[in-house]
């Protein structure tokens, strides 16, 4: 029956089995990565958008500032 000597339909059975279930567990892990993956890529999103405002208000901050060295020189 079995090309593997010793090895009975039990056996198979056996090793069927074992083998699906170590498969599932992969395909756990893989989605599980998946799901990781997804919010760290939103993290990095998230604060790349963080960064562009911070950047924005800085270069206001900066302009105001020479702003007004410009209207202390003028004066």
């Amino acid at each position: 029956m079995s090309r593997i000597p010793g090895l009975t339909q039990y056996g198979l059975t056996l090793l069927l089995a074992i083998s699906l279930s170590l498969a599932g567990c992969g395909a756990e892990t893989i989605g599980t990565a998946a799901v990781v993956a997804k919010q760290k890529q939103q993290e990095i999103e998230q604060a790349q958008q963080l960064k562009e405002s911070v950047q924005q208000q800085l270069d206001a901050a900066q302009a105001l500032e020479q702003q007004r060295l410009k209207d202390i020189q003028a004066q």
